[in-house]
């Protein structure tokens, strides 16, 4: 295995800018008692945020933006900077989305973009309104959920800190991270039902440097999604339920991917999930690399497949079943993890034919089943690295020509 990655100091380096900042007075830019905001709950709060963001971001001194206590309707809005100074919105209220999905004419409700050196704090709640989109969100229904928002969205954004903040029910994923750098979200609440359909908890692609921290995530799909391009992300003191677990992808389905690398998960509590600590790939489709991915000091409990590497992902059976997956996966590890499984399939790695997994290391793992049998290990074109004390035995369990689709 390769050694151990030193992927940190972007957090502590983001840490002391805002300790920094926060010496500096800023001036504060009240949605309210300066722009006319109501906390009524029926009033827009579009134009008196957008006003008040870009007073703020064109102020040559550190600003805040302050949506007091109370609730508030919002129709959407797009923060975008580059802003002159650093800039915080300090969130105590509740944001609500309008509850119709077909107010929406794009996935965006909250988008914050090209912006560097920026902090959302406070305690407050963004309520995405969902349920009326749960019930029409289905498989089959592509064009309906094309359009739904996600709650917030992070894109092009630097240097950024994300503290106490709450999503709720979001109509689709929560929050989205797309092409950051030096990002950490720390102490977030992110609550959904769990058979909210894609309402992942916190998705990420093209992004480096994204730490997520302390945060309690219960959602319909997966607590943590890393898509394609990230890179150097730590995950840790995080709990994960119900929802799909942390998974790393879906990857192959696209062409162009960039490879995911550098990505570490540890102090974590799952529990009522559908997965654990996973890996999913498409089959046949196309070609991508995973490498470094280190798994470690996870307690599962109850979790029907706790340990996955998925090279045969194919929800609602639209796939091409019959061939391999040409993503390649190195240098992954699953470390000191212990509890239990819904199911006696403890572990399961089923990896590509046409491109086998290597260096996969197993230590330290102690997951029994809850039900009357044993649990077992399963492993396909996998040959992993042991050591210390393994219970299920790895890859003491047959495959079936058909391993059992994962959602």
């Amino acid at each position: 295995m390769a050694p151990h990655l030193n992927i940190v100091p972007s957090m502590f380096v983001l840490l002391l800018l805002f300790i920094s900042a926060s010496k500096v007075e800023s001036d504060a830019f009240d949605v309210v008692a300066k722009f006319g905001a109501k906390a009524d709950g029926k009033t827009d709060l579009s134009k008196p945020f957008l006003d008040a963001w870009k007073e703020a971001c064109a102020s040559v001194t550190p600003s805040t933006v302050v949506i007091p206590k109370g609730t508030y309707l919002l129709s959407k809005v797009n923060l975008e900077g580059p802003c002159k100074a650093p800039i915080e919105i300090n969130v105590q209220g509740t944001i609500e989305a309008p509850a119709d999905p077909s107010a929406f004419k794009d996935p965006n409700w909250v988008r914050f973009y090209s912006i560097e050196n920026f902090k959302m704090f406070g305690g407050g709640i963004f309520d995405g309104k969902g349920s009326i989109a749960y019930e029409k969100n289905t498989c089959e229904n592509r064009e309906f959920r094309a359009k739904l928002p996600v709650n917030i969205r992070f894109d092009f954004v630097t240097n950024a800190l994300i503290q106490d903040i709450t999503s709720k029910d979001s109509k689709l994923f929560h929050i989205n991270v797309f092409a950051c750098k030096n990002i950490t979200l720390e102490r977030l609440k992110i609550e959904a039902p769990d058979e909210s359909p894609n309402t992942d908890g916190i998705h990420m692609g093209k992004s480096e440097g994204v730490n997520i921290i302390a945060s309690d995530i219960k959602t319909g799909d997966d607590c943590i999604s890393i898509g394609d391009g990230t890179k150097n992300m730590v995950v840790k003191e995080v709990t994960c339920g119900p929802g799909h677990g942390i998974s790393i992808g879906s990857l192959g389905k696209f062409q162009n991917e960039e490879p995911v690398e550098g990505i570490k998960v540890s102090n974590c509590t799952i529990t009522n999930t559908s997965n654990g600590a996973r890996i999913k790939t498409w089959p046949g489709e196309h070609g991508g690399a995973v490498s470094e991915i280190h798994f470690e000091d996870i307690t599962m409990n109850n979790v029907s497949s706790p340990i996955l590497i998925d090279q045969q992902y194919c929800p609602w059976n639209k796939c091409k079943k019959n061939e391999e997956s040409k993503v390649k996966l190195s240098n992954i590890s699953f470390k000191n993890i212990r509890g239990t499984s819904a199911l006696p399939e403890a572990i399961k790695f089923i990896c590509s034919g046409s491109s086998p997994c290597q260096n996969v290391e197993l230590a330290d793992i102690d997951i029994k089943h809850n039900g009357a049998e044993p649990a077992t290990s399963q492993c396909l074109n996998v040959k992993p690295i042991t050591s210390g004390k393994l219970n299920p035995i790895p890859c003491s369990g047959p495959v079936p020509k058909t391993p059992s689709a994962t959602a």
